[in-house]
């Protein structure tokens, strides 16, 4: 196997497993840093596709104990069978969407330019949502009326759902809904499930841990229907790469969310926000001046 290839496969690890749980998209900078190294052939697109698996067993990894416990007290907690349930609930939007439009949307918006304008997007509707929720709870706070004054006493913040234990089917529906928007590159995931469910009056914990829930059958059910469909493209040759690639995501994903449970604790998305908006004008300033030459 060639080794340029394998440290390609690496370095593509490690840009899936930072960025697949944070708001800032890992398609999209799957997208761009097969671009610039020239990994981005018919084979690279599966590869970008199936090591989403080693982020997801990272996910499981950090949620181990509540997955088990979910799914070993299915029989007789109602509160495990209602997460199963929303889950399921959740990841069937995109499953459906994925169907029709996946083939179109990969033709004709998986281009480094989609992606900057996405993450410019993206990132000040991440800015206009910290800045609602702030509104908010500054307002609950504040105000004198006796019926505001008695919700600040019952709550902390202006959401309604604190637990992702506490959430209904319809709020697994409209998250679904939201995750349907990741199917443009650049929007991310994450970043809409997350950003989607504090707008429909999820807290940044309870938006958070259902969006790692909701990740779990929506990336192993992506990888593995790439890998199905484009089975032609690839040989036993290819496995090198493929574990290479899993490893590497699997090892970078475990320690950033890791590290985001415990940034959400204190900190808001705003500095995420920041970024997205920067690195996209980057890379339509470099694009458009010529200074980088982005593969389409």
């Amino acid at each position: 196997m060639d080794t340029v290839l394998l440290v390609k496969a690496a370095i593509m690890g490690v840009v899936e497993g930072l960025t697949e749980f944070l708001p800032i998209s890992s398609t999209g900078h799957l997208i761009l840093a097969g671009s610039l190294l020239g990994f981005d052939d018919d084979r690279a697109k599966v590869f970008d596709i199936a090591i989403q698996t080693g982020a997801i067993l990272a996910v499981v990894l950090v949620y181990w104990q509540k997955l088990q416990s979910t799914f070993t007290t299915l029989p007789s907690s109602a509160k495990s069978r209602r997460l199963v349930l929303n889950v399921l609930i959740g990841f069937l939007p995109a499953v459906v969407l994925g169907l029709l439009l996946g083939k179109v949307i990969k033709a004709h918006l998986f281009t480094p330019v989609v992606v900057a304008t996405t993450f410019i997007v993206g990132g000040f509707i991440i800015l206009w949502a910290e800045r609602r929720q702030h509104v908010e709870r500054f307002a609950l706070e504040k105000s004198s009326d006796p019926n505001i004054l008695e919700a600040r006493r019952t709550s902390t913040t202006a959401v309604r759902v604190q637990s992702v234990d506490d959430m209904t089917p319809l709020d697994a529906l409209k998250v679904g809904l939201a995750q349907c928007l990741a199917l443009v590159p650049g929007t991310s995931r994450s970043g809409a499930t997350i950003i989607g469910g504090m707008l429909m009056g999820l807290s940044r914990q309870a938006a958070t841990d259902f969006s790692f829930f909701l990740a779990i059958p929506t990336l192993i059910g992506a990888g593995a229907y790439s890998l199905y469909k484009e089975r032609a493209l690839l040989s036993a040759s290819d496995a090198p790469m493929f574990i290479v690639g899993l490893v590497f995501s699997f090892i970078s994903a475990w320690i950033c969310v890791r590290w985001l449970l415990r940034y959400i604790a204190t900190h808001s998305f705003t500095a995420f926000a920041w970024y997205r908006i920067v690195f996209g004008i980057v890379v339509l300033a470099t694009a458009w001046s010529g200074l980088v030459t982005w593969a389409e």
